[in-house]
């Protein structure tokens, strides 16, 4: 079996993920392609294709591909037809994200709570003024998307004693970490109880535009929007009209419409919007947890088993 890591992976991540494979897994041969004009040669052979991204010629060059590991959880860049009459399996790295974004929306929500981006703004005046910070506890978070990443930030806030309620697309497979989940029905209520609203569900056809302008005047106007899943989930023009008519109280966003966020935003300028440049997902064990779950897919893949977060 020829197993292709191609060098379609940022930050020269491909050489790390060979070897924490290769420290696992001695038995997978793999070949590393770290040069793109060599790949269209290379992955002719190949049965398996490690990935961050997968250009149209390089699906058209795999002649025998039978499955893609994209080592992202979101596949929205993906050409799932072409994939699908081709009979390649897709699948993702999803859950490997949850520490570290989970931690990512922690921040932000203290941030905000302790009235981080108020002693921010008085440092650069070199102004020193006392004022009142507020306790999670007394706190409502919503959550729209309780996956992984949704529990993982539900068991966060609920060490800080916060009131955790949420959207699930099946309410009935609920973590204990939440107090309350809702289906898709339940957003507008969730929406309306939320002092925090964390934004951490999948893109899809459902969920693109879902924030929108009437859901952002259903939040109240001192609710902080918190968005780590992607830009194309919130109409970003309709925040930034509901930012400047102080129609809510702020923002935490790693993803935008258009990233990198262009010069001029005005998103950049504004002290109540906290902006990371879609880094919420970054962690030192990045490679290593990617390795992990493709050494369980490889050993279902041998064995004709059902492959772990197949979304093709």
């Amino acid at each position: 079996m020829t197993v292709v890591v191609s060098p379609h992976i940022i930050e020269g991540g491909g050489s790390r993920l060979v070897a924490a494979i290769r420290d696992r897994r001695p038995d997978i041969d793999l070949k590393h392609v770290a040069d793109e004009d060599a790949l269209l040669a290379v992955v002719a052979d190949a049965d398996v294709l490690l990935t961050q991204r997968l250009p149209d010629d390089v699906l058209s060059a795999a002649d025998d591909l039978e499955w893609v590991q994209a080592l992202s959880a979101g596949t929205d860049g993906y050409d799932y037809a072409a994939l699908s009459d081709r009979g390649v399996a897709l699948t993702t790295v999803s859950g490997i994200h949850a520490k570290p974004i989970g931690q990512q929306v922690l921040g932000y929500l203290l941030y905000f709570e302790r009235r981080f981006d108020r002693a921010v703004a008085q440092q650069r005046r070199e102004e020193w003024d006392r004022y009142l910070a507020g306790e999670l506890g007394d706190r409502t978070v919503g959550i729209v998307g309780v996956g992984a990443i949704g529990s993982t930030v539900a068991d966060y806030c609920q060490t800080f004693d916060a009131h955790v309620v949420g959207t699930k697309r099946d309410p009935t497979d609920a973590p204990d970490g939440i107090d309350e989940v809702r289906g898709p029905d339940g957003l507008e209520s969730v929406l309306s109880e939320s002092d925090y609203l964390v934004i951490s569900c999948p893109l899809t056809d459902e969920t693109r535009g879902l924030i929108d302008a009437d859901a952002l005047a259903t939040l109240s106007d001192d609710a902080v929007l918190v968005n780590v899943a992607r830009g194309a989930v919130v109409d970003q023009d309709a925040l930034v009209d509901a930012l400047e008519a102080d129609d809510i109280g702020g923002a935490a966003l790693d993803v935008f419409a258009e990233e990198p966020l262009p010069e001029g935003s005005s998103l950049w300028d504004r002290e109540d919007v906290l902006v990371t440049p879609h880094m919420a997902g970054s962690t030192p064990h990045y490679w290593e947890r990617c390795a992990d779950v493709f050494g369980r897919n490889y050993d279902r893949f041998r064995a004709g088993e059902d492959l772990e977060n197949r979304v093709v």
